[in-house]
């Protein structure tokens, strides 16, 4: 009894002192993985998710089930990965507004932009400025003269939630302008669309899907502008920001990117890196994510390559801020 107590105990004692317990359960990854997109499904992120699910699986040879975590601007999803082990198994579909902006300017967020590692930045999206059917205006610019003579109405502009980039840019096109705009904050895309289309917001801003072009040709929407100066060539329909007179250097983009728990083991997100990277490289993945807007970016292939991208995204958001006079919340 003795020897197989003391047996026992020298077990238990390896296994606890195992970093996080995964190198017990074989090379990473061995089982399904859980990749969290912090909106509801049917918007940008979500699509953009699914290919990449889908490509990380194949090259991983597990199953990569998307999670949609919608709320909070991103908070929700964010916590979620947050308060996962750090074993690369939950990993993040995150962007600015997530990453960055929440926490900067959000008070319940209790965590910083480098509570994250980031893995593998993937792409940069076009935002648009959609109107609903019946705002009788055609271009950005007619919309900008519309919202000035009818400033005692405010127009009302719907978003992903309080404080992203889509709201700040509403709120610094109002105070350039001198118009007044009403925010209505959504828990992600696929919702604010569909109130857009249907008549109960003026105004949207929003990362392009191709689903708005399908909406417009039906009469229910209007794509007015792109906030880019260039446009992948499925996008050359919709003008570029350069084309308005009022507001031509109004440049906005948002990019997306694959991200872990800080406390990852390197040698678990360098894995992740070079699967999100071989993702990156496949021509089906780039041609179904340029179609949705995208630029797709070149894969890194070094930690201090990401880490160097994450610090140059939080300097580029906090020089936002400071233009449009926003405080970070603490």
């Amino acid at each position: 009894m003795f020897t197989l107590s003391r047996r026992s105990l020298i077990a238990a004692a390896a296994a606890a002192a195992t970093p996080l317990g995964w190198a017990q359960s074989g090379p990473y990854p061995n089982k399904p993985l859980t990749l969290v997109v912090p909106y509801p499904a049917g918007g940008a992120s979500d699509g953009a998710a699914r290919i990449f699910a889908e490509a990380i699986g194949k090259d991983m040879k597990q199953q990569v089930v998307v999670e949609n975590i919608g709320g909070g601007t991103g908070l929700l999803g964010a916590n979620k990965v947050l308060a996962a082990a750090p074993d690369g198994y939950t990993f993040f579909h995150g962007s600015a507004n997530e990453v960055i902006l929440a926490p900067l300017l959000n008070a319940a967020a209790r965590y910083k932009p480098t509570d994250f590692k980031f893995a593998q930045p993937t792409t940069e999206a076009v935002i648009v400025l959609l109107v609903r059917n019946g705002l009788g205006v055609g271009t950005f610019d007619e919309f900008l003269e519309h919202a000035q003579r009818n400033k005692a109405r405010p127009l009302s502009f719907a978003t992903v939630g309080i404080d992203s980039l889509y709201h700040l840019m509403g709120d610094a096109m109002a105070r350039r302008t001198g118009a007044s705009f009403l925010h209505v904050p959504y828990k992600g895309a696929a919702p604010a669309i569909q109130d857009l289309a249907g008549g109960q917001v003026d105004f949207a801003i929003l990362p392009y899907q191709s689903i708005m072009d399908g909406m417009a040709q039906q009469g229910r929407l209007k794509v007015l502008t792109s906030f880019s100066r260039t446009l992948p060539s499925t996008l050359k329909h919709i003008p570029t920001i350069d084309a308005s007179k009022r507001l031509p250097d109004f440049e906005y983009t948002i990019g997306a990117g694959y991200l872990v728990r800080k406390e990852t083991p390197n040698e678990i997100v360098e894995r992740l890196r070079a699967s999100v990277g071989h993702a990156l490289r496949q021509s089906d993945v780039r041609t179904r994510l340029e179609a949705e807007g995208r630029t797709v970016l070149q894969p890194f292939a070094s930690q201090a390559q990401a880490d160097a991208y994450l610090a140059a995204q939080i300097d580029r958001y906090a020089r936002l801020l400071k233009e449009i006079d926003r405080e970070p919340a603490r």
